[in-house]
């Protein structure tokens, strides 16, 4: 598989950024809608507190304890014309044992509920709470047709220093629009400043991804030339060996032949027809090693027969082999050599480490291009341990993988442990 495009990397992290920018933007207005539903509910505090101060504590009397008109008409004349008007939208003034001794809607005069336990720490404490009013209280029964309200409570004394309770009921959505326009005010503010960090942070990218793709470059340039000059360094040893050691064992191999033949007792020509073989068994084995290093034949006679050699070496040790290699298929040179390469790596791994009775090396023509499968049956293993190899220098694999992503071809890896392994080459779709 390529390595994507700069444009594609950008463009992935501009959009993760966005993402990022959105989820941030999303929590803070969250976290100042709360805050401004807290600030505007603290406000109703305030202005309950203020109305129970300054409007209701001055005309109290403990004449509306008993019920009095006068003290109840005093009340009326400055509670509905200044203190029952939008977000209010009824007032009550409680006494201790739960009798409400004034409200705005005179039905409520008189009657005594049972006073919550947020009512009874008002009155000890002269603290101001504030919440969600429920509706469904017989208390309550003629604010039922408001959607949602919030009770504020605010203790007052009287004249004679007795404590009552102001209770103020204000519409919840009045409250609310309060606290949007608290964080809708610093809403824009905040946006634009996301949305410049995340500008910012675009060219930063540019520049991270130009240099991350200039280094890739560079590695890359590193890698082919590595391998350029380790095939070159492989000629020059294969050539080394085929026209020095190999020459003279074959050589010394004549000779001992032929001394055996002129031998003239039985031990001495048993030794020298032993050496003879000997030096044979070691020629064969150097040219095994020269095909190894640089097959000749992959560039003369062709890539089936550098592959029937490998096999060959396989064979060597027990396992049975199979070589496929569809007609169709044509490579260029440099996707030869990655083929051979590839495996040659896979059938050295499974004559060092798999114990596979069976290899089969099949070359197939996929969507106009090819596909080299090596497979055997041997003991697997976990690919994922991979990594903890290549960490101790055991780079086989992952050079071939970037050497292929360099010819537009994926190399992949399919084992599990006493599954047996499948190397697979993908060439890129012409």
């Amino acid at each position: 598989m390529r390595s994507p495009s700069l444009r594609r990397v950008l463009l992935q992290f501009a959009a993760s950024g966005l993402v990022a920018v959105l989820i941030v933007a999303l929590a803070a207005v969250f976290a100042f809608r709360k805050q401004g539903e807290h600030e505007s509910m603290r406000d109703a505090r305030r202005v309950t507190e203020l109305i129970a101060r300054t409007v209701i504590k001055p005309r109290l009397s403990d004449a509306i304890l008993q019920g009095d008109p006068r003290a109840i008409r005093a009340l009326d004349q400055v509670v509905r014309p200044n203190v029952v008007r939008d977000p209010i939208v009824r007032v009550k003034l409680w006494a201790a044992d739960g009798r409400i001794v004034y409200s705005d809607e005179p039905r409520l005069i008189g009657h005594r509920y049972r006073l919550d336990r947020e009512e009874q720490l008002a009155f000890k404490g002269g603290q101001v709470p504030a919440d969600i009013s429920d509706l469904s209280n017989p208390e309550n029964r003629f604010e039922r047709n408001q959607k949602k309200l919030l009770e504020v409570y605010a203790p007052v004394k009287t004249r004679s220093g007795r404590t009552l309770l102001f209770e103020a009921y204000l519409r919840f959505s009045s409250v609310a629009a309060t606290g949007r326009k608290v964080w809708i005010a610093f809403a824009p503010a905040l946006l634009i400043g996301l949305v410049l960090l995340w500008l910012t942070q675009v060219p930063l990218a540019l520049s991270l991804a130009r240099r991350l793709r200039s280094g890739q470059r560079d590695r890359e340039g590193l890698l082919l030339r590595a391998l350029e000059a380790s095939d070159t360094e492989r000629r020059r040893i294969a050539s080394d060996l085929h026209d020095g050691a190999v020459q003279h064992l074959a050589g010394t191999s004549f000779s001992l032949a032929g001394a055996a033949e002129r031998a003239t007792d039985d031990h001495s020509r048993t030794l020298l027809r032993d050496a003879a073989t000997s030096t044979r068994r070691a020629v064969r084995e150097l040219r095994s090693l020269l095909v190894e290093l640089y097959p000749p034949n992959l560039h003369d006679a062709g890539l089936e027969p550098a592959l029937s050699d490998l096999l060959a070496r396989a064979g060597r040790s027990g396992a049975e082999t199979e070589l496929e290699i569809d007609p169709r298929v044509v490579l260029s040179a440099d996707e030869a050599q990655l083929v051979f390469r590839t495996a040659q790596e896979a059938v050295r791994n499974v004559t060092a480490h798999a114990a596979a009775s069976r290899v089969a090396i099949r070359l197939a023509e996929e969507e106009g291009s090819y596909v080299l499968a090596v497979s055997d049956n041997g003991r697997g293993f976990v690919v994922d341990a991979r990594r903890g190899r290549r960490a101790h220098g055991h780079l086989g694999l992952d050079l071939l993988a970037d050497r292929a992503r360099d010819l537009g071809a994926t190399l992949e890896v399919e084992s599990a442990p006493g599954q047996g392994t499948t190397l697979i080459l993908r060439g890129p779709t012409k």
